[in-house]
Order: C-alpha cells, then structure tokens, then sequence
C-alpha cells in the first residue's frame, strides 16, 4: 500500500500485486492533478477559476470539466437537490476560500448560524451543460470538491485496473474506490471517522465502492463560530450535525459520496429516506449510537473503542 497526503486528504492506494503499488500511485497522482487543474476553487489557474468570467454566457469547456460538472448535477437529481454544486459563494461567505489545511479545527463545537431559507429556486437546476458548453448563472458558483473527489477515486482505481492488470482500491480521504479483481476475501475496509468513535470491519467486493461524510472534520472558525463544510442548499450554512458520520456502499464512489453527504444534510430523515431507496448505509449519531439501513451489514465490533486489524483501511471520512 502507498499512502500520503493531497488536497488536505489522507491518500492511499493498494493493489493485488504489490510489486506494481509504485506505479499504481502514479496513477493516482496524475489523476488527481488533472481533476485538480480542471476545477479547483484553491487555484487561479484551474480551468474552472479561468473561465469563471466568460460563464454566464456560456462557454466551451474541456471533456473533463464536462464530465466534473454532470458528475456533480447527476449526483444533485439523485438526492434531489441535496446535494447541490452551485455552493461556492456561500463556501466562500462562511470562510472556506483556501485550502483546508490553512483552516483546519480539530473537533469540538457545534455551528450555530442562522438559518434562513434564502434560495426560491435550486442553484443546480440552474446550470446548462450542452454538450461542452456550460453556462451557469453570474450569482452562482460552482464547487464540485465533494463530487470532484469521488470521480478521481473512480477514475483512479479503474485507470490502475486497466492500465497496470491488477486489482486496485483507492481512497481518497474516504472516499473508497475499487476496480479488477479483489484479493481474496474481498477488501478489508475498516469504518470509523474519529479515533474513539463507533468502529467496524466490513468487506468491500471487488467493484463496489464506500464514502463517508462527516461532520467532525473540515471543521475551522468563523469569528467565535466552528462551522463545518457540508452545507444544507436549502439555507446555505452547514447542515445540522445530527450525524458525527454517515457511510454508504455503493456501485460508484460518486453515487456513494452523493448519498453519504445528503444523509448529512436530511438529518434523521435519512434514514426512512435511505430505507426506501435501498442505500446501503451506516449513520452514526452524536451520541455515537450507530444505524444501519439497506444491506448493510449489522454492526459487530461497534461499540470497541480501539482494535482493528492491521490490514484494513481506514475510511476516515471528510468531504462533501
């Protein structure tokens, strides 16, 4: 396994033949840097921060950008709406205008902005991609990060796939990514957000894919505020911690982080919510008390408080 760090994130790649791990981390880099350079808020020079001006007429974009951003607006007509790509501005107004690292708040306190509905209409539903044009209105911004991430994770565990024979799984601060054949047994994935927290071992088929959403991480002060940075579209200020952490399978990492950050943002309706649509899912609430919905597998080693096998991977889980 090679792991290290990247966007903030704690970066790891594993294979079925451990002689090829270099190169499978090659990989991830490259396709991390490619998602980088098309839409990061962070750079003045992403495609994205670019062509910002020229977006409210409408413009052509690159083949990845087209894919980053219906990435994002499937993700948002899943979830209707939940989940919505056009945050930037508010991500900005609440001080998340830099990378996470020059932000960071470990965790502890809870937001307590107010929250006044102040969008008639969903910002998502407002943005045009036809073919590779893309045009989105001049009060909105994008911020693909959390969809961004998951189609990287993606794209990276099938481009080692293809390109190198073996099986690969690729995490990308939790979001959890598999392609090729599984090592035997499946992969070992164990789920636990903060140290301490409700921990368990699951297996992950080859194929299937994990996230999870936290509200315990990215996590930084807004004058004598701690905010975190999964919003709720419908108020534009992070969404009610009701989960420390929700965790969802699921054939793709992006429809996995799709589902994972709206369970954060529905609250406890998410659990009736994901009950009827199937979602594999495990929700831990503030009081550590953990449930489950869909196929996933009833907790066994929840309630240990330390342990784990030493060949699992972390789903340590921080994003959108």
């Amino acid at each position: 396994m090679k792991t290290w760090t990247a966007w903030g994130l704690d970066v790891s790649v594993a294979v079925t033949e451990p002689g090829l791990a270099a190169a499978a981390e090659q990989l991830v880099r490259a396709e991390m840097s490619a998602v980088d350079h098309a839409c990061s808020r962070f750079r003045t020079d992403s495609e994205l921060a670019r062509l910002q001006p020229a977006l409210a007429g409408g413009t052509q974009v690159s083949p990845l950008l087209v894919l980053l951003v219906g990435s994002a607006l499937e993700a948002a007509r899943w979830t209707g709406g939940a989940v919505d790509p056009t945050l930037g501005r508010d991500m900005e107004d609440l001080g998340y205008d830099r990378d996470i690292s020059q932000l960071r708040l470990g965790p502890g306190g809870v937001p307590d902005l107010e929250r006044t509905p102040r969008r008639p209409r969903a910002g998502w539903q407002q943005v045009h991609l036809d073919g590779q044009t893309l045009r989105v209105p001049p009060e909105l911004r994008l911020d693909l990060g959390a969809t961004a991430k998951a189609v990287a994770a993606d794209r990276a565990a099938n481009s080692i796939a293809a390109e190198l024979g073996c099986g690969a799984l690729v995490s990308l601060g939790g979001d959890i990514a598999t392609a090729g054949d599984g090592p035997d047994g499946g992969w070992q994935v164990l789920v636990q957000d903060l140290p301490g927290d409700p921990w368990q071992q699951v297996t992950l088929l080859a194929g299937r894919a994990m996230a999870t959403s936290s509200t315990q991480k990215r996590r930084w002060h807004r004058g004598r505020q701690v905010v975190h940075h999964i919003l709720d579209p419908s108020f534009g200020t992070p969404a009610e911690p009701v989960w420390r952490s929700v965790t969802v399978s699921a054939t793709s990492c992006l429809q996995a982080n799709a589902f994972s950050t709206a369970g954060i943002v529905r609250g406890f309706a998410a659990l009736d919510w994901f009950g009827s649509l199937g979602v594999a899912a495990r929700l831990v609430d503030r009081r550590g008390r953990v449930a489950t919905t869909g196929t996933w597998p009833r907790p066994g080693a929840d309630g240990n408080r330390d342990g784990g096998s030493s060949a699992s991977v972390t789903a340590a889980g921080s994003h959108g």
